[in-house]
C-alpha cells in the first residue's frame, strides 16, 4: 500500500504518481515505524532539513499522518521544481540476512553524500546484482576500497572491534550505522575506521545496515571474501537497537 501526498498552502493534498513526472528528487529520507515507534527520528529530521532547510512544517505534517499502529517505511521528498511529497508506505518485508555482490560498473552516484538524487541509479545496481544471487550491490572507491551499499551502510568485526569505512569516505551518512557505532562507544567497545578492500574483509563478520531492515548479517559475498559469524551477536545487537526505539510523537 502506498499514498502519495503533496505540500500544498500549509497542508498535505493526494498527488497522483503521474504528476512526479517531470520533477527530479533533492533530498529524500525514510524510515521505520512500528506502532508509532522509531529509531532516531531526530537524526533522520536533521539529514532531511540539512538539504531541505525550509521543510520543518511539512516534516511536522507527514509526521502527524503517520499511523499509530501497524509497520510502516514513509518517505519524505524535496523535488525541483521546488515541491514537498509524503509517501505513506507499508513496510515491505524485513530479512536478518543479506547476500551482497560487488558493483564492477561506474559508480553511478551524482551526489553521494545525500539521500535521494540516486535513489534510482541505486535501484538500478541492487536489481542488477539480483542476477548474480545477491540482495544487495556493493560501491568500491576508485582505488578499490569499500565505501557502503546501494541501500545500506557496511560495518564489521575485527575480533571485539567495530570497523568501518573512514569517514573521509563519500557516502550517505547513515542513520543506523551512526546509531550502531554510537551505542557501541557507549558500551565501552572499541571502534575503528577502516579502508579495506573486500578480500580484506575475509574473515570478519559483516553487518549490512539500514532504516529498514535495522542490522543484517551478511551471509555471503558473491565471488568474494569468505565471512564469519559469532554465535549470538547478531540477535544481541538487535535487540539493543530495538530498545533505542521512541514514539515518533
Amino acid at each position: 500500500m502506498e499514498s502519495i501526498y503533496r505540500w500544498h498552502d500549509g497542508s498535505l493534498e493526494p498527488l497522483e504518481y503521474c504528476d512526479m513526472t517531470l520533477s527530479r528528487i533533492v533530498a529524500a529520507d525514510s524510515w521505520l515505524v512500528t506502532d508509532g515507534t522509531a529509531l532516531a527520528l531526530g537524526l533522520h529530521k536533521s539529514r532531511f532539513l540539512a538539504s531541505a532547510p525550509d521543510g520543518e512544517a511539512f516534516w511536522d505534517a507527514a509526521i502527524a499522518a503517520i499511523p499509530a499502529t501497524g509497520d510502516w517505511f514513509p518517505r519524505v521528498e524535496l523535488h525541483e521544481p521546488e515541491r514537498y511529497v509524503f509517501r505513506l508506505r507499508s513496510a515491505p518485508e524485513r530479512t536478518k540476512s543479506a547476500v551482497l555482490a560487488t558493483w564492477s560498473g561506474a559508480d553511478p552516484r551524482t551526489e553521494p553524500r545525500v539521500k535521494g538524487p540516486d535513489l534510482s541509479s541505486m535501484l538500478r545496481i541492487r536489481t542488477a546484482v539480483q542476477a548474480e544471487g545477491a540482495d544487495e550491490a556493493v560501491i568500491l572507491s576508485p582505488d578499490g576500497y569499500v565505501v557502503e551499499g546501494a541501500y545500506s551502510s557496511l560495518l564489521w568485526w575485527r575480533g571485539e572491534i567495530l570497523c568501518g569505512p573512514p569517514a573521509d569516505f563519500a557516502r550517505v551518512d547513515s542513520v543506523t550505522a551512526r546509531s550502531v557505532l554510537t551505542l557501541a562507544r557507549a558500551l565501552g567497545i572499541d571502534t575503528h575506521e577502516e579502508a579495506v578492500t573486500p578480500t580484506e574483509l575475509d574473515g570478519t563478520e559483516l553487518w549490512a545496515l539500514s532504516a529498514l531492515h535495522g542490522i543484517r548479517i551478511v551471509t555471503k559475498w558473491v565471488d568474494g571474501p569468505a565471512l564469519a559469524e559469532k554465535p549470538g551477536r547478531l540477535a544481541q545487537w538487535r535487540a539493543r537497537l530495538d530498545a533505542l526505539r521512541r514514539e515518533i510523537r
